[in-house]
């Protein structure tokens, strides 16, 4: 693929096989708590109703980090530093590394990793259009696996992950140190992440953000069982689905489930799969942190926070984390 410039797009392509897909989903769908993998939001279409929740009223997240971003960048730019290899982790449509490349010293390379496809060729091809001398590298991965990083053409004075969007929030405890970790040896010595992380507030405000009125939200977590129909052929029915979203503050969590509206059998891969009227699946966590928390956590996954930036109201946060030696 190549830009409106015509140069040209080499994409790695890492992303999961149909087979890897389907166990993924048997095994899911195999547990007393039904459950599917976030990552399968984001075929074509599903990224783009994610993108319309960004810009949606209740969803404070995106446009908060946002501000945060735009207060701060010069700052932000000074500690990441020049000619800086940038690796972003869930990569969309690339609005937020905009903002980060308008401020940059001489990026080297931008790595953008996205598990859906066209939806990562598009952006790269606009980010190479627009940003001539930038070296654009796109990897088409699940980013909780491992992966090469494609070697530039530049010299590569460190490497900074970039991890927006709370996307760390869909993981466990465990599980986010261990990603943590992943990515911080793929940084390696001297490297740095600049991540978004969503803090705890108000229930009212986080249910809300998760059930919005036009129904997006809905749709976005109905999306995946179309994406498992159209890529391996099962049976569900879309309308014997409902959307439940819910703040667990034990957890410190939104839990996202689809909720099946009356008792039906689904057929995934030749296994059948019997639904009580009320049963669900379980299919994203969004955690909240207090900074304690998570600095406890990325301590973990090998990294100390240096810097913390927050809105007035501290709905958000945007941190600068540093990999630790040893």
């Amino acid at each position: 693929m190549s830009d409106e410039s015509g140069n040209a797009i080499e994409l790695l392509d890492c992303a999961p096989t149909a087979d890897s897909f389907l166990d993924e989903v048997l095994r899911g769908l195999g547990r007393p708590q039904k459950s599917l993998p976030c990552k399968y939001f984001y075929d074509e279409r599903g990224s783009a109703l994610f993108e319309r929740i960004c810009e949606l009223e209740e969803y404070y997240p995106t446009r908060t980090e946002v501000a945060i971003m735009r207060a701060h960048l010069p700052e932000m730019a000074d500690l990441l530093g020049p000619g800086c290899m940038i690796v972003e982790y869930g990569s969309g449509n690339g609005m937020k590394i905009r903002l980060l490349l308008d401020h940059l010293k001489d990026p080297a390379a931008y790595v953008p990793v996205e598990i859906s496809r066209e939806h990562l060729l598009r952006a790269a091809a606009a980010l190479s259009r627009d940003y001539p001398r930038l070296d654009v590298l796109p990897v088409c991965a699940d980013f909780t696996g491992r992966f090469d990083l494609p070697r530039g053409k530049r010299p590569v004075a460190r490497r900074i992950g970039f991890f927006p969007g709370s996307t760390i929030g869909n993981f466990t405890r465990e599980e986010a140190a261990g990603l943590l970790g992943r990515i911080s040896a793929v940084l390696g010595e001297g490297g740095g992440l600049l991540i978004g992380v969503d803090l705890k507030k108000d229930k009212a405000v986080l249910e809300a953000a998760y059930n919005d009125s036009l129904g997006v939200t809905r749709d976005f977590n109905l999306n995946i069982l179309e994406n498992i129909n159209r890529t391996l052929g099962a049976g569900f029915r879309i309308d014997r689905f409902g959307h439940r979203a819910f703040y667990d503050d034990a957890l410190g969590r939104i839990e996202m489930h689809l909720v099946s509206l009356e008792d039906q059998t689904v057929r995934v891969g030749g296994v059948e799969f019997s639904f009580a009227e009320g049963e669900t699946i379980h299919t994203e966590n969004s955690h909240k942190y207090s900074l304690e928390d998570f600095a406890g956590i990325a301590a973990e996954g090998g990294f100390a926070v240096r810097r913390v930036w927050t809105d007035p109201d501290r709905l958000f946060s945007v941190q600068h984390l540093t990999a630790e030696s040893g």
